[in-house]
Parts: C-alpha cells; structure tokens; sequence
C-alpha cells in the first residue's frame, strides 16, 4: 500500500473517534493535512473531502442510529436546507474561488470567535450562565442549513463543524446535535461530491477526487466515527461542548495562521 494511503488511513481513524461525539465528521481537520502532507492538489482536495464524509459517515449513523438517537426532525431540516447550498458551493468553488486562502480566513472569522465563546459558556458555573437561546424557527433553521451547505460544498467539509458549534451555542444538547449535523454532512457530501464529478467533465484542472486516497481516509472515517458515537454516552455534556469549542477554535486558529503567513 501507497504510504499516501496508509496515512489517510490513519489519519481519517483518529480524526473521526475525536470529532464524531460532538457531531463533526473531522473532514474540516482532515483538509489541511490533505494539502499540506498528502500533497492533494487545488480544488480536488474539496471533493476528496467530501468522498471521505461519503464513506466514513455510514460509522457513526449507525451507531447513533442504533441507539435511537437520530429521532426527530432535526436532522430532516437540516438535510433539506443543505442539500441544494452544497450544489451551488460546488459550482461557485470550481469557477469562480478556486484558491484556499479566502475559505482559510472565511472559516477562521466563524470558528475562533464561535468556540472560544462555546468553550467559556461550558465553564461558566451554571447558575452565572444567561439562559439558553432556545429552539431556531423552522424557516431559520433552514436558512441557516442552506448557508452552511454554500460553505461547505465550497470548502469540502459536510457542514457539521459549522452547524454543530453554532447549535450547541444556542443551547440545544450536544448529544442531539451530534447526530443530526453527522446526518447533513453525510447527505451533503454525498450530493456535493456526485456534483464535483460532473463538473470535472466541463472543466479543466485537478477537479475530480483522489478516489484512492478518499476511500482509504473514509475506511479510517468509517471506524473511527462508529468508536466516537460509541463514546458519546459516557461523556458529560460539559465534557463534549468543551470538545466541540475547543475543536472550533483550534481550527480557527490554525487556518488563522496559515491565512497570516
């Protein structure tokens, strides 16, 4: 086996058992050692992204969803609000924002700010906390899915380490969070990395995925995100926002710096 390979192996196994508790596929941490490591070129590591969410969301589902935790509508509306952003992300990434920097700095402005305060919310002593947001109206919650989908099918991430920072910051429970924004990426990958292989028929350049290299991150994904839903029941709520704020701002600050220099 290709070392490339055996490295996207191991890095989509422990990827997935960190991020899979909090509802984040790890696609969006897998990304920069994609192009800095794997040597994955520009745009085609955005679907190779995406096929990693393809084959390594099936894990985690089916363990959440044999848990029963994948009840309710939840992660429907999600699901129909990203499915048609993730199609126009696509398009506008192959003709008009091929470079990375800009979705670098994009993704940066949202994360820090958003996990930093995540992270201060989980230690402020419960009776200091103001009072959670509450539920989003259907129609915002569909709008909101809808922007995720355009920035992840542009940046190659699902959408669930967007959605699930900025849901548990409204005050939902993480552990229903997780399932539903696992669900959307799973189903916005899968649509955004079909749209990705057309467009590679119409245009010229490194569009098309690292078929090999997806499969053998997403084989990693797969085991590693079945591990992490099986964890999540024996994590406080507080232990897993603080993990999903402080993945949030790690990776602000990563793409932070990078953008920097």
């Amino acid at each position: 086996m290709d070392w490339t390979w055996a490295g996207g192996l191991a890095a989509g196994l422990l990827i997935a058992t960190l991020t899979a508790p909090v509802g984040v596929s790890g696609a969006v941490f897998l990304l920069p050692i994609q192009l800095s490591v794997l040597g994955v070129p520009n745009p085609a590591v955005t679907p190779t992204n995406l096929l990693y969410n393809v084959v390594a969301g099936p894990g985690a589902l089916w363990r959440y969803r044999r848990d029963g935790a994948l009840h309710g509508d939840l992660a429907r509306r999600l699901v129909l609000g990203t499915l048609p952003g993730v199609v126009l992300g696509a398009t506008i990434r192959v003709f008009a924002l091929p470079g990375p920097s800009v979705f670098r700095l994009l993704i940066a402005a949202l994360l820090l700010p958003l996990g930093l305060w995540l992270c201060l919310r989980s230690l402020t002593p419960v009776r200091h906390r103001p009072p959670p947001a509450g539920e989003l109206s259907p129609r915002t919650l569909t709008g909101l899915a809808l922007a995720v989908g355009v920035v992840g099918g542009t940046y190659g991430i699902g959408g669930g380490s967007l959605l699930g920072p900025i849901l548990a910051g409204r005050g939902l429970p993480v552990a229903r969070v997780a399932p539903a924004a696992l669900a959307a990426t799973f189903a916005t990958s899968l649509v955004g990395a079909a749209a990705y292989a057309l467009l590679s028929l119409v245009s010229s350049g490194d569009v098309a995925p690292d078929w090999w290299l997806g499969l053998a991150c997403g084989t990693g994904g797969l085991i590693g995100g079945y591990l992490g839903a099986r964890l999540q029941p024996r994590l406080p709520e507080q232990a897993l926002r603080l993990l999903l704020g402080a993945l949030a701002a790690g990776l602000g600050a990563l793409y932070t710096a990078q953008t920097l220099n």
